[in-house]
This record gives structure tokens, C-alpha cells and sequence, in this order.
């Protein structure tokens, strides 16, 4: 005897959940004729119309259409005459491991050669410090800071200025 037991589900939601309001998507070629015809001569606010086209790179005014040229945009391509390497890295290639870049190796890679250089020479003073520094041996702890986190420097933060003030400053 083969018998199968059916289940009725019911919902506790309420039933216009599931119902969207596709009113709010602007999708092209929608609608009658008549509608586009007259939402072109005289278009209704309510229903914003459609452009399919590129962003435009302006504005309207009464005189006529004023063109922002920061609006506009730009590419910025290299010139790659002559680039022998193809687009296309091989799954094969080798995996890079890198381990993790720490203080101790920014001390290494900016300042020990000079400080070695230094005391090899006898350029240091009896507290260590260089006879002749070098441009950021002599910069002040805030000149350091600003120059720290001016456009390009890589160091980027979470915390607020006057967290990293009280932390660096007092």
C-alpha cells in the first residue's frame, strides 16, 4: 500500500512580505505607446524617466547645458610599446609567501646600515647619537607624525587624532 502523508505549512508573517514594489525600478522599454508618448511631450514627476545612456558629464541650466570637466573621465592607460609580458599568469605559478613586515625590519631596512656605517667610522657620539645625521635623523617627533601620515606614507589608522596624540605626545 503505498500512501503519502501531505503537510499543510502556514506562515505567522504578515502576507505583504513577500510582495515588492516594482513601481521603484526604472526598466527601459516599458509601457505602451501612449504612455512614452506622453511622458515624453509631458512627463509626469512621479515616475522618473529613464536614461540609458552614458553619465552625463554636466548639468542643464536656463542658458543651456554647462559641461564640469571634473565630471568627465578620464583613463589613465600606460604606454605598453614594446612590453613583451602577456596578461596571463599561469595557475602553475609558484605561490608567494611572505612573512609579516614588522617594526624591527622598518628599523632594518631604513636606519641600521647608517647606524652601522656610523659606528664603523666612529660618527657617533659616547650616547649614540650621530655626529652627522642624516635628513630623518633630524626631523622633531611631530614633524615625523605629520610627514608619517601625509598622502602616500602607507600608514593608515583607526584610531582618532587625538588618540594617536595622547598615545605618541604624552
Amino acid at each position: 500500500m503505498n500512501c503519502s502523508i501531505v503537510y499543510r505549512g502556514f506562515s505567522t508573517t504578515c502576507a505583504t512580505c513577500g510582495k515588492k514594489n516594482f513601481r521603484k525600478f526604472i526598466i527601459p522599454f516599458r509601457g505602451s505607446e501612449i504612455f512614452k508618448n506622453r511622458q515624453k511631450n509631458n512627463p509626469d514627476p512621479a515616475i522618473p524617466s529613464y536614461k540609458g545612456n552614458p553619465k552625463e558629464t554636466g548639468y542643464k541650466t536656463e542658458e543651456g547645458y554647462v559641461t564640469v570637466s571634473e565630471m568627465i573621465p578620464e583613463l589613465v592607460v600606460p604606454d605598453l610599446t614594446g612590453f613583451k609580458l602577456k596578461p596571463y599568469v599561469s595557475y602553475r605559478a609558484p605561490d608567494v609567501v611572505q612573512s609579516e613586515f614588522t617594526a624591527q625590519d622598518l628599523f632594518n631596512a631604513v636606519y641600521s646600515k647608517k647606524i652601522v656605517e656610523d659606528f664603523n667610522t666612529g660618527k657617533l657620539k659616547s650616547n649614540g647619537e650621530a655626529v652627522e645625521p642624516s635628513e630623518a635623523e633630524k626631523l622633531t617627533p611631530e614633524v615625523a607624525w605629520v610627514k608619517a601620515r601625509q598622502t602616500g606614507s602607507d600608514i593608515f589608522s583607526e584610531r582618532s587624532k587625538r588618540e594617536e596624540e595622547e598615545l605618541y605626545f604624552s
